[in-house]
C-alpha cells in the first residue's frame, strides 16, 4: 500500500514538474511563419505597431536589453546594422523582452541600469540609439510568441512578413573576432532576392529573464536581508590604511553620518551598487562620521539598510583629525565619497550626494574584465 502511494505521489510530482517546465519553455518561432502581431511603448514616446513597418522590403526585430554585457558589446553593431540599410528599404527596431522583476542583483554586475523602461530609456539615450526601442517586459506576451533564447536574438522577415532567418547577429561577441556575418546575410539575400542559405544561427548572451525567474529575485534578496550587519570603530591609522586601499580591488568609500539628510538619501543606492558588482574586484566601505559613543544609532540605520559591506564608524571626538587622516583635500561636507583604483589612484571624488548613474560607469570603466574581455572598453569609450 505504502509503495502504491509513493508511486502516485512521484507521478503527481512529475506532472507538476512537467508543466512548470512547459509554463518556462518559450519555442522560438519557426522558419517560415508569419511575423506575429504587436502593438508596444517605445522610448520615443510612441505605441508601435509591426503594421507601422508594412512599406519595408525586410523588417529585421533584434531581441535586446540593458544589463547583458554581450547585448553591450553588440549596441553598436545594430546601430551599424540599422544605419547601412535603412536606405534600402530595410526596418530594424529592437524589443526589451526581459521582466525587471525577474533580475537579480547579482545578474547586473556589468551594467549601470537594468530592464525597466525607464531604464531603457537611460540607455537609448546615454547611446544615442537611432532605432526604436520597445518595452515588452510587463507582459511579455510578444516576447512569447517569438521565443528569444537570449540576447541579442535577431528575427528577419522578407516583405511578406515570412521568417527567412533568426538566429546570432555574427559569429562572435567580440568584434575583432567576427568572421560570419550571419543577419547581414540573410538581409543581403533577401534584398537580392535569393534563398536566405543559413536560415538559423544560435544565439549566446544572456537568458531571457521570464516573469517566472522572479523567485530568484526574492530568494536572493531574503538572503542579503540575512546578512551580518557590523560597525567598527576606526583610528586615524585605520583611515589612512584604507585611503591606500589594501583591498586590491576597485574601492568606494563613503563618508556619511545618521544626521546628514543627502547621506541617508543616497547610501541606498550605494549599498544597490555594492550588490551588484561585489562578484567582481569591487569593494565598497562606509564611514560613518558620527561620533563614537553613536554607535547604536549608526547600527540601527544600516540594519534598517541591511547595509552588510563593511562599516567603520570615526573611533575619535576629533572628527577634523579623522577626515584629514583619510584625504587632505577633503573640506569635511557630507556626504564624501571617493573611489579608488588597486593601486590608490584617484579614479572619482564627490562632495555631496553623488550621480550614482556617473559613478556606476566610472566603476565599470575601471573593473579589471579578464573573464569578459572588451566590456571595460564598452564603458571607458562610452558617449557622455
Amino acid at each position: 500500500m505504502i509503495s502504491r502511494l509513493a508511486a502516485l505521489l512521484l507521478s503527481f510530482v512529475a506532472v507538476f514538474a512537467s508543466l512548470a517546465f512547459a509554463q518556462d519553455t518559450h519555442p522560438i518561432l519557426p522558419i517560415g511563419s508569419p511575423a506575429p502581431d504587436f502593438s508596444l511603448p517605445g522610448v520615443d514616446g510612441k505605441i508601435h505597431k509591426l503594421s507601422d513597418y508594412s512599406s519595408s522590403k525586410i523588417l529585421v526585430i533584434v531581441f535586446t536589453c540593458d544589463h547583458c554585457p554581450t547585448a553591450q558589446l553588440y549596441e553598436t553593431r545594430i546601430e551599424r546594422l540599422a544605419a547601412d540599410y535603412r536606405d534600402r528599404g530595410v526596418a530594424l527596431l529592437a524589443i526589451q523582452p526581459n521582466n525587471p522583476a525577474a533580475i537579480r542583483l547579482d545578474e547586473l554586475g556589468y551594467t549601470d541600469v537594468s530592464d525597466s523602461f525607464d531604464d531603457m530609456k537611460i540607455r537609448a539615450a546615454y547611446r544615442h540609439f537611432d532605432f526604436p526601442y520597445l518595452y515588452d517586459g510587463d507582459t511579455q506576451t510578444v516576447a512569447r510568441a517569438y521565443g528569444p533564447q537570449a540576447t541579442p536574438h535577431v528575427f528577419i522577415f522578407d516583405k511578406e512578413r515570412k521568417l527567412r532567418y533568426e538566429g546570432r547577429v555574427d559569429n562572435s561577441q567580440r568584434e575583432s573576432l567576427v568572421k560570419t556575418q550571419n543577419a547581414r546575410d540573410a538581409i543581403d539575400a533577401l534584398l537580392a532576392g535569393r534563398p536566405v542559405a543559413v536560415t538559423h544561427t544560435g544565439v549566446f548572451g544572456c537568458s531571457t529573464k521570464w516573469i517566472s525567474k522572479e523567485a530568484g529575485r526574492v530568494a536572493e534578496m531574503k538572503k542579503i536581508e540575512a546578512e551580518p550587519i557590523t560597525v567598527n570603530l576606526a583610528s586615524d591609522a585605520d583611515l589612512k590604511k584604507l585611503r591606500s586601499n589594501p583591498t586590491g580591488k576597485v574601492l568606494l568609500v563613503n563618508f556619511w553620518a545618521t544626521w546628514c539628510g543627502g547621506c541617508v538619501h543616497e547610501l541606498p543606492d550605494l549599498e544597490t551598487t555594492w550588490r551588484m558588482y561585489r562578484l567582481r574586484d569591487y569593494d565598497f566601505v562606509t564611514v560613518s562620521a558620527n561620533m563614537p559613543d553613536e554607535e547604536p544609532g549608526v547600527l540601527k540605520y544600516l540594519n534598517k539598510l541591511h547595509g552588510s559591506s563593511r562599516n567603520l564608524l570615526f573611533g575619535s571626538t576629533d572628527t577634523d583629525e579623522m577626515q584629514h587622516a583619510f584625504s587632505s583635500s577633503w573640506e569635511g561636507s557630507l556626504p564624501y565619497s571617493m573611489l579608488l583604483s588597486p593601486d590608490g589612484k584617484v579614479l572619482y571624488e564627490h562632495q555631496g550626494e553623488v550621480d550614482i548613474l556617473k559613478l556606476r560607469r566610472v566603476i565599470l570603466g575601471n573593473l579589471p574584465d579578464p573573464d569578459y574581455i572588451g566590456h571595460r572598453a564598452y564603458w571607458a569609450a562610452s558617449p557622455q
